[in-house]
């Protein structure tokens, strides 16, 4: 099976990463078929666990081949890393800014976005939906790498960032589809909307693979854009969303093992 996967080419394996990173949303979103509910504090830990595993990716998956690539063309190290990251944060500050969505525990009338009379369940997973964008993209750009044959791009390293990925996707996708059930709706609409919520990562690895592959020079400034735009999600969204009850520690330690379960596959693999 990896020697089949090694074969394949850089666009190939980024479309079966981020398509495993998407199964793994979908396994999660069939929880709502045993579940009708799920307790606040487990919530509280899975968003603080998928803000750890973002974190951790955010700097060895990406910025740090970033700044070792920049390096290897004689370039100076931190400038496509920052500008690249500045570039992600404001993408997803304008996406936020623009596309209508609304967070967990928030009343339909704090939406935010351009104004629109959608469903609040429609609203909700476009929420989730928006912070999968720079998990499929950060897939995508880290196996595009491999194609430029940069010592520093691994596919070690992009395996280790995609098996991150999906792990924290499983319970991202059972944090959608859950609350969707007790907002009302049956099983298998919460389970679609769920899964839904995750098929944007396909679109964008495959997208983020073929525009470091298409454009070489822009790959540090493409692998530090995944990298802020990630980071945005989890300082704008999912550690606020852990810390909104009275379980804040839980949130906390979710987000330190999260951290850490990524850190480990991406030095053990990477």
């Amino acid at each position: 099976m990896y020697e089949w996967f090694v074969e394949l080419n850089p666009i190939m394996q980024a479309l079966y990463a981020t398509l495993f990173t998407w199964l793994l949303t979908a396994l999660g979103a069939a929880m709502v078929f045993f579940f009708k509910t799920i307790d606040r504090r487990v919530l509280d830990g899975m968003l603080g666990f998928a803000a750890g595993v973002m974190i951790a990716a955010s700097f060895w998956s990406l910025l740090a081949p970033a700044i070792e690539m920049t390096k290897e063309a004689g370039g100076i190290p931190w400038v496509p890393p920052a500008i690249g990251f500045l570039l992600g944060g404001g993408f997803l500050f304008l996406v936020d800014k623009v596309l209508p969505h609304l967070h967990m525990g928030l009343p339909v009338e704090e939406a935010e976005g351009i104004h629109t009379r959608w469903q609040r369940s429609i609203l909700l997973v476009l929420a989730i939906t928006l912070h999968n964008i720079p998990e499929g993209l950060a897939v995508g750009v880290a196996f595009g790498a491999l194609a430029t044959n940069i010592p520093s791009a691994s596919l070690a390293g992009a395996i280790a960032l995609a098996i991150g990925i999906g792990i924290q996707n499983f319970p991202e996708g059972a944090a959608v589809s859950v609350p969707l059930r007790r907002e009302g709706l049956s099983r298998r609409k919460s389970f679609w909307y769920g899964q839904l919520s995750g098929i944007v990562e396909p679109i964008a690895g495959v997208l983020g693979a073929l525009a470091v592959i298409v454009m070489r020079p822009i790959l540090p400034y493409a692998l530090a854009f995944a990298a802020g735009a990630m980071i945005y999600v989890v300082v704008e969204e999912l550690i606020p969303e852990s810390q909104l009850e009275k379980h804040a520690d839980i949130g906390t330690w979710g987000a330190i093992i999260g951290f850490v379960v990524m850190m480990t596959l991406d030095v053990a693999l990477g």
